[in-house]
């Protein structure tokens, strides 16, 4: 059962970088879950259950997310967690990784490419460098980005706090272009 103590969300608007207004600023949108973590302090095979929770976070969460970007599509994501340290990041992963995919995707209009993620054990108060990446083209260096979040008071060490991200735009004046790998 989905236990949420605390729900956190930000919208950060880029408008220049290096001195140079942006020709159209960047808007990233992130929520913070601070849940409770059902297998703290136990090792548990089947982890199942918070495959659920991951799914449960996304609906709530991104459509919210949506309007934060005001009526902008977005076009790259991310997602992560911060397991507390009675936990371990196992616990994070499958809150991330098995079903919060999909809900992310259904708020955006799809996306084609892995969702990057990120996960750590830490204890309250300590920081995520969530990655974004393009939510078609997993070589579009320009969307390769992060933004760093954090939560005062979480995790505690029976939580896990849950991050999803999402941005109408990739980093201001991209000189890397794209994968010649191609």
């Amino acid at each position: 059962m989905l236990s949420i103590r605390k729900i956190v969300t930000l919208r950060e608007q880029v408008l220049g970088e290096m001195g140079q207004a942006a020709a159209t600023p960047v808007q990233r949108a992130v929520a913070l879950a601070v849940i409770a973590n059902p297998f703290a302090g136990r090792r548990e095979a089947d982890l199942s259950p918070l495959f659920g929770l991951g799914a449960e976070l996304g609906e709530r969460l991104m459509p919210e997310l949506v309007r934060l970007l005001g009526g902008r599509p977005a076009v790259s994501y991310g997602k992560g967690a911060i397991v507390g340290v009675a936990g371990e990041m196992e616990h994070g992963g499958a809150c991330i990784h098995p079903m919060l995919g999909r809900p992310m995707r259904a708020a955006i209009g799809g996306g084609q490419a892995v969702i990057p993620s990120n996960v750590k054990l830490a204890a309250a108060g300590a920081m995520l460098d969530l990655p974004l990446g393009h939510k078609d083209d997993p070589w579009s260096f320009a969307h390769f980005d992060t933004i760093t979040v954090m939560v005062a008071d979480a995790p505690r060490p029976e939580e896990i706090v849950v991050v999803l991200g999402i941005a109408d735009g990739g980093r201001l004046d991209n000189r890397c272009g794209s994968s010649p790998a191609r």
